[in-house]
């Protein structure tokens, strides 16, 4: 079957808001002969005359008056839809976000987060899930608003990103820690007993390379898959925990903190979305507040 020609419903409109061809033909800016072949095409795609003439003027046959209070609905949610986005009234606005983080978001920075969309809108609120991967599917499938994390080789290549914040690693242990005291050089800090953080089970990362070009290597005593784990670890006993420093600020409070000996580069946090949300008016203001929290 034939798809109709939706233009025709504009066409309609008019011609039964004008009753008359000439005066329809005005309105919509085209010739009276177009505007004629626009009725023919209405009438083989309605199987109905529409508007017949009776003595000098045009009058609307039953079809045409059933179709007269429906058309017009019509044609504005049509214009409705092909329009842009009115402005956000965020003080009735009512909606579920879901924020999918790694542990130390929320604690470092969803009171502020909450604070701020709690004041701007009420109606407003917000689910935060753990991030226990790096699997971009909830992104995709709809399942999740936003995220954030680093940009990796698994990070859906369609996926929109925007820099939040730089981090580094810094050395975490509990106070009285032999490390507590004198100059942590990389040989001792590469002595102590460690705490291995990785959700996938690595043996090794990135402090371990840089050991490595100094000859030297961690001993790995324990191995778990989140910050919060690592810094439990660390409170409790003499092992040693590597984190975020501004990940996990809130996490590492009573904890000795020191920059590590060794060189490694920043990482960038990011916010990260799929792009059907790019426009949607409040999917853009929730990531300003979030941008904002992270930033200050």
């Amino acid at each position: 079957m034939t798809r109709p020609d939706l233009n025709l419903l504009v066409t309609l409109d008019v011609l039964l808001s004008e009753g008359s061809v000439a005066r329809a033909a005005r309105r919509l800016q085209l010739s009276p002969s177009a505007m004629s072949r626009a009725l023919a095409r209405l009438r083989e795609a309605t199987g109905d005359p529409l508007l017949v003439r009776a003595g000098r003027g045009l009058v609307p046959t039953p079809r045409a008056l059933e179709l007269r209070g429906r058309v017009g609905p019509l044609v504005e949610a049509a214009e409705a839809c092909l329009r842009p986005a009115e402005n956000l009234d965020l003080k009735t606005l009512t909606r579920t976000f879901t924020l999918r983080n790694r542990e130390g978001f929320v604690e470092n920075f969803g009171p502020d987060l909450i604070a701020r969309v709690g004041a701007q809108a009420p109606g407003v609120r917000l689910r935060f899930v753990q991030k226990l991967d790096r699997d971009s599917s909830p992104l995709r499938e709809g399942t999740v608003d936003l995220e954030t994390g680093v940009v990796g080789d698994m990070t859906g290549p369609e996926l929109r990103a925007q820099a939040l914040f730089h981090d580094r690693f810094v050395g975490v242990i509990r106070p009285g820690h032999p490390l507590a005291s004198g100059e942590i050089t990389p040989a001792r800090y590469a002595g102590a007993h460690h705490v291995q953080i990785s959700r996938r089970g690595n043996d090794s990362g990135p402090i371990d390379t840089a050991l490595q070009a100094a000859g030297l290597g961690r001993q790995i005593a324990a191995s778990v898959g989140s910050f919060s784990e690592a810094l439990a670890l660390a409170r409790a006993t003499d092992l040693v925990a590597s984190v975020p420093e501004l990940y996990t600020g809130t996490l590492r409070q009573d904890l000795v903190t020191f920059p590590l000996p060794v060189a490694l580069p920043e990482i960038t946090i990011s916010l990260l979305w799929h792009p059907r949300l790019d426009a949607d008016p409040a999917h853009r203001w929730l990531r300003a507040c979030v941008r904002e929290v992270c930033t200050t």
